[in-house]
């Protein structure tokens, strides 16, 4: 079960992924949203559409724009509407 982890903290964990472009997207009732704060940052994928983005907040420290979604995706991503992918760069783990 592929599960996202930062700093040792579960932030979803999932049966069900879907998997684009090296990422696991998981599905919005698989993520513990405590640990998110909505961030202004928005950016634009040619084929899936505007990306809306999570900081990720924990008691000691802040991953900026650590997490994003597809609120609105072109169809060839209609798949990931709404499921959350994690920056793995900036230190979240993803495990199968």
């Amino acid at each position: 079960m592929p599960v996202a982890k930062y700093k040792g903290v579960v932030l979803a964990d999932s049966n069900v992924t879907e998997r684009v472009e090296g990422n696991h997207y998981f599905p919005p009732e698989s993520v513990n949203m405590e640990y998110f704060r909505d961030s202004d940052t928005v950016t634009v994928c040619p084929w899936k559409g505007k990306a809306s983005y999570y900081d990720i907040i924990l008691e000691d420290s802040t991953l900026k724009d650590g997490a994003w979604y597809y609120p609105q995706p072109k169809p060839a991503a209609s798949n990931i509407k709404g499921y959350l992918a994690f920056d793995t760069r900036g230190g979240v783990e993803i495990t199968d």
